[in-house]
């Protein structure tokens, strides 16, 4: 791969990388069995919590998917399916959840993210770990299928920028890297002894319809909502400050598609996946095809800068492609364009 693709908006559509593997098709159809599975998605009032919920539901029956959260939830959302009031740090309640309901499978979403856990360590660490510790203990126990995310934070330093491996150097400078790490080894760890837990390395999530939780890279949200608003943004990056990202839809599709995988045919627990990279300015760039006359200023904020300086550049998903035949369907200028089309239906496209 050359430089100058290194180092240009990248992106890993179909229309481009397509491996051949034991995996060249996506996830295998399901039995009508396995369509009756029940679900139980924690930390579910986040950002890809509903987004997640609305798939499964048209996937294996609405009452058969449960969202939670510790939240009051919005009449949409008691309208749209089940919704429990679940706290992660309660093992008691968790398990007479999964007793009373018949779970199967668990999406464990309940997260304190990369720069609000720097604001509270002590919570980050509270919810991240000894939350994950309850739900890896209860899935273990009732013999359940656990997905947890974990994120491009788990990286640090030390890990390689451009095309940052599944297997690399992981020494992350946050909380939240931390707590994925410990996530990642204990869910391996408990795979050794009969869990099937799997997880997926999120880059930069990018959606219109849920707020971001609070992470290093949401800037890549907030600036189509500030710009469809007052035509202006204040970026806390530097302009050439380039990240992994993906479009929501295919985040959850991947998340889905590998839950649905057979286990046996997985070479890990633990993968990267990714869809594109690029920095703020040339984000900027092609949302200036709809807003030409749109203002950015570039104000750093040194906590976040320091975050997303220490994170990849490029990651590598070759595993996750080869093996579970994971292909993004959203490049940089397909997401930009249903970004404004969504936030901004009024605008000229």
């Amino acid at each position: 791969m050359s430089l100058s693709r290194l180092f240009s908006p990248l992106s890993f559509s179909r229309r481009g990388l397509c491996l051949v593997g034991k995996a060249s098709q996506r996830s295998a159809s399901t039995n009508d069995a396995d369509n009756n599975r029940r679900v139980l998605i924690t930390g579910g009032m986040g950002q890809l919590g509903t987004g997640m919920a609305k798939i499964m539901r048209n996937k294996y029956g609405n009452d058969n998917v449960i969202l939670s959260d510790i939240k009051k939830p919005t009449q949409e959302i008691l309208s749209q399916g089940p919704y429990l009031y679940a706290d992660v740090l309660d093992i008691k309640h968790l398990n007479s959840i999964v007793v009373n309901y018949g779970i199967d499978w668990v999406v464990h979403f309940s997260a304190l993210l990369s720069a609000v856990g720097e604001l509270n360590p002590r919570k980050a660490l509270e919810v991240n770990v000894d939350g994950f510790h309850n739900i890896v203990e209860s899935s273990s126990f009732h013999k359940l299928r656990l997905f947890s995310p974990s994120t491009i934070g788990a990286f640090g330093p030390d890990s390689p920028k451009v095309l940052c491996p599944d297997l690399t150097i992981m020494r992350p400078r946050t909380v939240y890297g931390v707590s994925k790490v410990h996530m990642e080894l204990l869910g391996e760890y408990y795979s050794q002894h009969g869990l099937d837990f799997r997880s997926l390395r999120f880059p930069g999530v990018i959606g219109a319809d849920t707020e971001p939780g609070g992470g290093t890279t949401d800037y890549a949200v907030h600036i189509f909502h500030s710009v469809a608003k007052t035509g202006h943004y204040s970026c806390f990056l530097k302009k050439d400050t380039r990240l992994p990202m993906i479009y929501i839809d295919d985040c959850l599709r991947a998340a889905v598609e590998f839950m649905e995988f057979p286990s046996e045919a997985l070479t890990q627990r633990t993968y990267n996946v990714t869809a594109m990279s690029f920095s703020p300015e040339e984000l900027v760039e092609e949302m200036k095809r709809y807003y030409p006359k749109m203002r950015v200023d570039y104000e750093p904020d040194e906590r976040k800068q320091s975050i997303a300086e220490s994170w990849p550049q490029v990651l590598d998903d070759i595993r996750a492609r080869s093996d579970w035949g994971w292909k993004p369907d959203y490049d940089i200028s397909r997401m930009v364009k249903v970004m404004i089309e969504k936030i901004d239906p009024n605008s000229t496209l």
